[in-house]
């Protein structure tokens, strides 16, 4: 996944190294066997709220691991810890990161803003309030749920395939539709 940025930066110069350097030390410590220890009152309280993210690893321009949360249950510094390791070690789709790998990996991180409730009727309702390269979307249906970050859009840059595809990461049908259905929209902040 290409990194994208789609909301205002709220972090400064100083607090987006501190991010990157934070899940480069988690990763690091976690090729040692460890966990990387975070005091959240060490860090600036930009970093101490909570917030959701999504960390991704990226080797020679390919995916090599991404994982996050969609709600802000802990701070973000924690949070950034915690999925930077998962990224690297407990992605599903990837074997665990080597220590050759880790020295070329480039590290994107995704804060995510609150989840907003869109309100639509159909599917062609829902498609004309989607903001192509903005809009995160999360889609759920009974137990079915699936997210695709803003910056999904630079593969998908077409509203209808867009959410076609996320119906599919849900575990739905591409073509399927129901009232049931609900989705919501956030943005991001991509570091770097």
């Amino acid at each position: 996944m290409a990194p994208g940025s789609s909301a205002e930066r709220a972090f400064g110069p100083a607090e987006r190294a501190t991010l990157l350097a934070l899940a480069g030390e988690s990763i690091r410590a976690g090729l040692d066997g460890e966990r990387l220890p975070v005091e959240v009152e060490a860090f600036a309280p930009a970093l101490a709220r909570a917030r959701a993210s999504f960390v991704t690893l990226n080797l020679a321009g390919r995916l090599r691991g991404c994982m996050g949360t969609l709600e802000a249950r802990r701070a973000l510094v924690l949070e950034v810890a915690e999925m930077a390791h998962a990224a690297a070690f407990r992605d599903p789709r990837f074997p665990a990161l080597g220590r050759a790998e880790f020295e070329r990996i480039e590290l994107h991180i995704s804060v995510l803003s609150p989840p907003e409730p869109l309100v639509f009727e159909s599917e062609e309702e829902l498609l004309g309030q989607l903001r192509p390269g903005i809009d995160g979307l999360i889609l759920s249906e009974r137990h079915a749920r699936g997210t695709f970050l803003p910056s999904v859009w630079e593969q998908l840059p077409e509203p209808r395939e867009f959410l076609a595809r996320l119906k599919q990461k849900a575990g739905l049908d591409c073509g399927h539709w129901s009232q049931a259905i609900r989705v919501e929209r956030y943005t991001t902040e991509s570091i770097p």
